[in-house]
């Protein structure tokens, strides 16, 4: 079955042909070496900070990422706002700065209501607990990576309750200091907050940051709507399905990029497989066909380096450092 959110009539003009420019950061220089994969921090580098905060942004670049990937809602006052879930109870303190408030959906708050809470103590609290009782990505985290890569004065940072949930627009501008590329997945489903890819795109202009960003979307109406309003930006089209003929899929929509999934039940790569092999045939033909492939989310060395082996653009991953161990 065809993924959900294409409506022929809306298709851009002239998308079969379109194949976008390079995405690079500012700077202009290159996502990677020629030839090489790029490591894209997921979340930031969110196994060493609270995840989607600037403090995570810049950790991906002190560990070398040259992209990073965040998600963006939108909150009741219309602000465009870096946060993965759809609600706030997991990375943040809502029920104890709001606690009569009934609902934690991110939509239901002003952008000052959420720039009050405290979005690193959370992270702390994670790294006290024994391994196998902290949240899933983190359970791998090892004694010898927390040492190395979360200092004694970060941890005092991530629990003095000052850190914020960012707006997309300080995140662009903090990403244009750190000369990194942004992916921005627009979090659509199940909300479907109206308006939100005008507000991304406006967001992104007005940071002068089109050439550096990147537009993904599980929900692939999204991809089209930010074609139309900004055809010169580059999207990505989310799937943890098994597409049939990506690069077909993706000329289709005059989308740049494929993200497929290749972890836990999100894998349609093959890791998870009878045979617990890569099947790279859907990524060599979007290569082929002048795209970009970038796998989420990737935490273990053996399988980044089948991935960059087979060709993708980037690697998305909560551990920037494993990307380097697994590359020559």
């Amino acid at each position: 079955m065809s993924p959900s959110g294409v409506t022929a009539g809306r298709i851009p003009r002239g998308a079969s042909a379109a194949i976008a420019a390079p995405l690079r950061p500012r700077s202009g220089q290159p996502l990677a070496a020629p030839g090489h994969a790029c490591c894209v921090g997921h979340r930031g580098a969110r196994a060493y900070a609270p995840e989607n905060t600037l403090a995570a942004f810049a950790k991906a670049a002190a560990m070398g990422c040259t992209m990073v990937e965040l998600d963006v809602h939108l909150s009741r006052d219309g602000a465009v706002v870096v946060h993965h879930d759809d609600r706030l109870g997991r990375c943040t303190d809502v029920k104890a700065r709001f606690p009569a408030r009934s609902t934690d959906f991110v939509s239901d708050y002003t952008v000052a209501e959420l720039q009050a809470l405290d979005a690193g103590s959370w992270y702390v609290r994670q790294l006290a607990l024994p391994a196998a009782q902290r949240q899933g990505f983190l359970q791998t985290l090892s004694e010898a990576e927390l040492s190395r890569w979360v200092s004694p004065e970060d941890q005092a940072l991530y629990a003095s309750g000052s850190v914020r949930i960012p707006t997309l627009a300080a995140t662009l501008a903090q990403a244009r200091e750190l000369d990194l590329v942004v992916n921005i997945e627009i979090k659509a489903l199940p909300r479907m907050y109206p308006g939100i890819a005008r507000a991304v795109v406006a967001d992104v202009a007005a940071a002068g940051m089109q050439r550096s960003v990147l537009v993904s979307s599980f929900d692939h109406e999204q991809l089209l709507e930010v074609k139309q309003l900004d055809p010169t930006l580059l999207t990505g089209v989310l799937t943890s399905d098994r597409l049939a003929r990506p690069a077909d899929y993706l000329q289709l929509l005059a989308a740049d990029a494929y993200h497929p999934g290749c972890y836990d039940d999100f894998d349609s790569l093959g890791f998870n497989s009878v045979s617990a092999r890569l099947d790279a045939r859907g990524i060599a033909a979007v290569r082929a066909a002048g795209r970009m492939v970038f796998a989420w989310t990737c935490n273990h060395s053996a399988q980044m380096q089948a991935l960059a082996a087979a060709g993708v653009t980037g690697v998305m991953t909560d551990y920037p450092n494993r990307f380097g161990l697994a590359l020559p």
